[in-house]
């Protein structure tokens, strides 16, 4: 899949479901995001990919210090745009919040064309390349897309071949990394399995301890959810719960998913 033309696609259609939520009076609330409005996704998004793109031009191997704000080249003129550390924002969306959002995710777009993606940086995984910000990239603009459409009409699902992929790098890359980050309950064997249904794909993450143990083969699970990759992925995401999917096995340990995946 090429994964720099998924990531200007998503972009576009974030932006589009932006400019269309914009001609309220009122950015309307995001409901996949409590707490948020669209102004408030648009400011988040478009801060996240100057911190992307910090690191990728500067090939930082470490955590950049994001105290001094001139990576992300404000406007001056930033009426009506949002506090982080107040939501939500309301009044209408700024257009020109929506242009530099646009702007950064042209620019981050450009970037990734121009480098290598076994390019070394730092990434909060053990995927320490610019490959991995491509796709880390390519399905935050994703999911938030679908935050953004979902706060003025019906969401599009996600592209399904990109969504099974997505899929094998959540349960074996994000996972291990979030739950070194955030200090989650230790695993008791619990095997989870995740079948696709438009398609092939079967994946499989066991929590034993302090370790995940991620694989592909469609063994015994003590739960196994079934749907598109879509669905699968918005379930991952935390934007749908566990019941929009055909759920198998012993509800006793789908209740521990949250006690084992953080939700960041």
């Amino acid at each position: 899949m090429d994964l720099l033309a998924q990531f200007r696609h998503e972009a576009r259609a974030f932006e589009e479901a932006v400019r269309r939520a914009a001609r309220a009076d009122n950015a309307p609330p995001v409901p996949s995001c409590p707490g948020w409005t669209v102004t408030d996704l648009t400011g988040h998004l478009g801060w996240v990919h100057r911190f992307v793109n910090r690191i990728v031009r500067e090939r930082l191997q470490e955590s950049p210090d994001t105290t001094d704000p001139a990576f992300l080249r404000l406007p001056a003129d930033r009426d009506g745009w949002p506090d982080p550390a107040r939501p939500p924002t309301t009044g209408p969306v700024p257009a020109s919040l929506v242009d530099w959002f646009a702007d950064g995710a042209r620019a981050l777009a450009s970037l990734f064309a121009e480098r290598d993606p076994d390019d070394p940086v730092w990434t909060w995984t053990t995927d320490r390349t610019t490959g991995f910000w491509l796709w880390a990239q390519t399905v935050e603009v994703a999911v938030h897309r679908w935050d953004a459409e979902s706060a003025t009409g019906a969401p599009r699902p996600f592209d399904a071949e990109f969504a099974a992929d997505g899929v094998g790098r959540f349960l074996g890359t994000v996972i291990p990394a979030w739950r070194t980050r955030e200090r989650m309950a230790p695993g008791a064997g619990e095997r989870f399995g995740f079948r696709r249904t438009d398609g092939e794909g079967h994946w499989t993450v066991r929590f034993d301890g302090d370790d995940v143990r991620y694989g592909t083969d469609p063994g015994p699970c003590d739960v196994e959810l079934a749907g598109t990759a879509s669905d699968l992925t918005l379930f991952l995401w935390r934007r749908t719960p566990a019941d929009q999917l055909d759920v198998r096995g012993d509800p006793a340990v789908l209740d521990r998913w949250s006690a084992l995946v953080p939700a960041v």
